[in-house]
């Protein structure tokens, strides 16, 4: 027989408006998606591997909050308390309502209020290791660690540094109402169960029955009455809590998951306002943590661009140019963001809308072939501000013997991403054609490149069937092979992870194990994935040069903290930003390796630094 109470039916219609919201959600973006996502879509959740990767990456991130556990334990905790905690009550309490009821389908609201329902007598001691007696105590526990984390909330509101945390999103009325409802959730639900146990002397576990309890004995009045009223409380807020999810920051939890597996099968970003970056914006929990990780924020006081209100922009179909175009495109967001959105494809998508209606002009570039070679050099146009780097990269290609050839030495060819950054597809696949065609003409084996940035866009844009290298990478390959001896300097340096080689291009040891082997190489506080960006950034378009100089000055403060003898970078953009401001030697790696080849028959350190220094 089903068991009814009127006061199921808030909880009962907030179900059935969120389920059937998810539905439509999740039938829109999938719908939306372009054909050939839409094969990805389907192959891949037929696929076992990436099945099992996408669940695993739900339970760890969905449930577990990994990446916020890494960031912070009592921040990971907390997160952990609430999703965790919460989806095992949804699963135990089902079993425990199908051993009640005898039945394998209940009414959906009939585990959430089973304590209502079934009146159980006083567990005695000697019968605690009964059926009904470990599901009550499992139930009890689990109540506990979800208040647990509601408890860590309260205090983040007043200590957020206690979890790793400087400042927080503003939250708007629906996001209000629905953190209001979801802090009452569990503290309703607690009373209810309570008082019930306290009123019918028995069903209670070792926390709802001994509070139940000293409830009955303090509280005046009719605990029947009483009883009911929370009963009431619990439904009245849950149903609220789903109504207001689809229009909260809380429909990241459904949204997140349909991401997930998005993701692993292969499906991308490719327009402002397509199926995959209108996921993405639902799947923000706006939980703050790329503030703290934005340099603009914390070093220059720009504190209304950053990827959360780029986010809310893209959900609420309104963004201003000045949040789309004040942006560095570091990756520092991205790599903190717990739900790994990419926020800097995001941007750079609605960047190419803003600039699409712009006209570029390519004609002065004139094709002559190149010529033949095993190795293409393309030190890219910052390189060319900073002629140190590539004069060091060409006598070093001498010594070890190299057939190459330099591609871009007239300075007159652009890898394109500048272009990208202004959000000017069509003019940057313009040049990465024309570049190709260049490439390909040399029959080289390998491309090398002295500039992080066009590392990145040669290996995600151009599809060259050749391999790509920055000059780091190239340089530790020259050493291994024997190609060049080298002799250390004995001198202590601080290496700076540029942004598009580290995030951009998981290049993190090659730097480090070719500094090594010629320095002593000193520990920096933010390096590898957590690097500071200079501050130099291209993809800064419309803040002033202030600003960005106080983003340098503050990522200098960290990297000279040990007192090194040279800061050390893989980037001409980095070398030239870094050395505006600097008291301390700012120097490339290719620069270091050239100094400790011995016996080069190259241009001095001097005179090659003297050459920049004219240059510039």
């Amino acid at each position: 027989m089903i068991k009814f109470n009127l006061f199921v039916l808030p909880f009962s219609l907030g179900l059935i408006y969120i389920v059937y919201s998810i539905i439509i959600h999740y039938y829109r973006w999938i719908k939306a998606l372009p054909a050939v996502d839409k094969v990805k879509l389907a192959t891949g959740i037929r696929t076992p591997s990436k099945v099992t990767a996408s669940l695993k990456e739900i339970f760890l991130e969905g449930l577990i909050h990994r990446k916020l556990w890494k960031r912070n334990p009592l921040l990971g905790y907390m997160h952990m308390s609430f999703a965790l905690g919460w989806f095992l009550l949804i699963v135990v309490g089902n079993l425990e309502s199908r051993i009640y009821h005898g039945a394998y389908i209940n009414a959906p609201y009939y585990p959430i209020f089973l304590k209502f329902f079934i009146h159980d007598r006083l567990v005695l001691f000697f019968e605690i290791f009964t059926v009904p007696a470990f599901f009550r105590f499992i139930m009890d526990f689990l109540l506990l660690f979800v208040l647990s984390g509601l408890t860590l909330a309260l205090i983040k509101r007043k200590q957020s540094k206690w979890f790793g945390m400087k400042q927080t999103t503003q939250h708007s009325l629906f996001d209000r109402v629905a953190l209001s409802c979801l802090w009452m959730i569990f503290p309703m639900r607690l009373l209810a169960e309570s008082y019930t146990a306290g009123y019918f002397g028995g069903g209670g576990g070792f926390l709802t029955q001994n509070l139940g309890n000293l409830l009955i004995a303090v509280t005046p009045g009719p605990a029947e009455i009483i009883a009911y009223f929370f009963w009431w409380s619990y439904s009245l807020v849950l149903g609220l809590f789903f109504i207001m999810m689809p229009y909260s920051r809380y429909m990241h939890i459904p949204s997140e998951l349909l991401l997930i597996v998005f993701r692993h099968c292969g499906i991308q970003s490719k327009k402002w306002g397509s199926s995959f970056s209108d996921l993405e914006a639902h799947s923000c929990s706006r939980c703050g943590v790329c503030i703290d990780a934005c340099q603009l924020d914390f070093a220059a006081g720009i504190r209304n661009i950053q990827a959360v209100y780029l986010i809310r922009g893209q959900r609420d179909q309104y963004i201003t140019e000045y949040i789309a175009m004040t942006c560095m495109i570091c990756g520092r967001c991205q790599e903190a963001c717990p739900v790994g959105i990419k926020a800097d494809s995001l941007r750079l998508i609605k960047r190419r809308e803003i600039g699409s209606g712009q006209v570029s002009d390519f004609s002065y570039i004139t094709s002559t072939h190149p010529g033949f070679a095993d190795v293409v050099y393309f030190a890219g146009c910052m390189s060319h501000l900073t002629p140190s780097i590539h004069i060091a990269m060409e006598g070093i290609f001498k010594k070890a013997g190299v057939n190459y050839l330099f591609m871009d030495q007239d300075g007159s060819i652009c890898c394109g991403r500048p272009l990208m950054l202004a959000g000017k597809d069509k003019q940057a696949n313009e040049l990465i054609e024309f570049n190709k065609t260049l490439i390909r003409q040399t029959r080289a084996k390998l491309l090398v490149t002295s500039c992080p940035i066009c590392y990145k866009v040669f290996r995600e844009e151009y599809n060259l069937p050749i391999r790509i290298q920055h000059h780091s990478q190239y340089l530790l390959e020259l050493v291994k092979e024997g190609k060049i001896a080298l002799q250390s300097q004995h001198r202590k340096v601080v290496y700076h992870d540029p942004c598009d080689l580290g995030r951009g291009g998981n290049v993190y040891e090659a730097p480090r194990e070719l500094l090594g082997k010629i320095s002593d190489l000193v520990a920096t506080e933010k390096n590898c994935a957590d690097a500071l960006c200079c501050g130099g950034s291209l993809g800064l378009m419309n803040t002033s040069i202030q600003k960005k100089d106080e983003v340098t000055r503050n990522a200098l403060q960290s990297l000279l903290k040990n007192e090194p003898d040279i800061l050390v970078t893989a980037c001409p953009l980095c070398k030239k930003t870094f050395s505006k401001h600097s008291q301390t030697e700012v120097r490339d790696i290719a620069e270091l390796v050239h100094d400790a080849i011995p016996g080069r028959n190259i241009l001095s350190t001097r005179a090659i630094l003297e050459t920049e220094t004219v240059t510039s």
